[in-house]
């Protein structure tokens, strides 16, 4: 930890010793605060915005600010993404596929509806057009990577000042409303429709309330470790192949490719040097998952900088509030019934309020707590990852150029 010019800098191992504590805060909060477990909010959601909200006080009454080394972070995000990959098998893949089609038109046709919601709510409050535009897809559906990519282009070509500003705060309110949606929109499906998953499915993330914990050795977890360090040394070679021919991706997406590829080519009772089958749907695995994809969504929302939105939270809120809105609308009356209105739909609509608004490791957790919940859902832990991992990204490539031509 260092403290200079008027902040604290707080390094890696701090700052992942840190998560680990907002997930115990977070879990104390869900057994203690009913509402927050009744409506599956997921744990590091809970301790994380506290922990933001105790950071931004400080900095109020000291002007001292608090960041993060959040390197440990991202490698916690490609474990995770490894191990959805681990466990998708062909049988899976192939029946996601007609759903995946379905999602993907269907979320393509809502980041339209989301950018033209806000360029219009922007222009009703008489912000400039483009405002809209980077409170709609460039940081809702985007998240803060494409709107920390896509701000100086849009400062560059339309002359906005605040765009980074607003692109940043838009992502990081986003990512609240989104860890917030989920739960409650599969709470209500389940519910109304008294839905059930069609069989018992082992967890993807995680443990079930209803199932005692199994027992997971030493070599157990260690076997884990070693498919997914496999898995992530493929990815790679995988992202520095794609790399060459002129395309970028996210690592984590290389290495959920490569997880899937492994998954599907080694046979599954083929003994490897652990003397131990392929870990793919294992409790070792599904531990991992969980522990990665708790910490990272746990340092994600506390090291949120609050008190750097405080100024644009008037039209961003209009704006936002609007999108809220209009995500649900789309949720329940759009994406539920094109998924089938079953189990899975209900589970798949929980991952869309996060993608919505959020970001990918949101609609995961937001998938994991109503899964641990009330079942798990293998198709939806397969469409939705790849939808919002990979293809979300390529749309929205074409479809935010397109909108500031359109702007111009």
């Amino acid at each position: 930890m260092i403290i200079e010019d008027g902040a604290v800098h707080i390094d890696s191992f701090l700052a992942v010793t840190l998560g680990i504590v907002v997930l115990f805060v977070g879990r104390r909060l869900n057994q203690v605060v009913g509402f927050l477990k009744e409506f599956s909010i997921p744990e590091p959601v809970s301790g994380g915005i506290v922990f933001s909200v105790l950071f931004a006080l400080f900095y109020m009454a000291t002007s001292i600010e608090v960041s993060f080394d959040l390197m440990a972070r991202d490698v916690l995000l490609v474990y995770f993404f490894t191990t959805i990959g681990i466990n998708a098998s062909l049988g899976d893949l192939r029946k996601g596929g007609k759903p995946l089609v379905i999602l993907l038109a269907v979320t393509i046709a809502y980041m339209i509806v989301q950018n033209l919601t806000g360029i219009t709510v922007a222009t009703a409050f008489g912000l400039e057009p483009v405002a809209g535009l980077l409170s709609g897809t460039v940081s809702l559906i985007g998240g803060h990577g494409t709107a920390i990519a896509w701000a100086p282009k849009i400062q560059e070509q339309f002359g906005l000042n605040s765009a980074m500003e607003l692109g940043i705060a838009s992502a990081t309110f986003g990512l609240i409303l989104a860890s917030i949606m989920g739960g409650p929109i599969a709470k209500f499906l389940i519910k109304r429709y008294d839905l059930k998953p069609q069989e018992q499915q082992s967890l993807d993330v995680g443990v079930s309330e209803n199932q005692p914990e199994p027992k997971i050795t030493s070599y157990d977890f260690l076997d884990a470790m070693l498919a997914i360090h496999t898995c992530i040394i493929v990815g790679v070679f995988l992202n520095e192949g794609i790399e060459h021919l002129g395309l970028q991706l996210p690592l984590f997406v290389t290495c959920l490719f490569a997880g899937i590829i492994l998954s599907n080519l080694v046979p599954h009772n083929y003994p490897r040097i652990t003397g131990t089958s392929w870990p793919a749907n294992k409790p070792a695995v599904a531990l991992i998952a969980d522990m990665s994809l708790g910490a990272f969504l746990a340092m994600s929302l506390m090291s949120m900088q609050l008190w750097t939105l405080v100024d644009l939270a008037g039209p961003i809120f209009a704006i936002l509030a609007a999108q809220f809105v209009v995500a649900i609308l789309v949720n329940l009356f759009v994406i539920f019934p094109a998924m089938g209105k079953n189990y899975d739909a209900a589970v798949i609509c929980s991952g869309f309020g996060g993608i919505s608004l959020g970001s990918t490791p949101t609609a995961m957790a937001n998938m994991s707590a109503v899964a641990q919940k009330y079942g798990n859902s293998h198709q939806a832990f397969i469409v939705v990852p790849l939808v919002c991992a990979f293809f979300i990204d390529l749309a929205n490539a074409v479809i935010i150029p397109y909108f500031m031509g359109i702007l111009m």
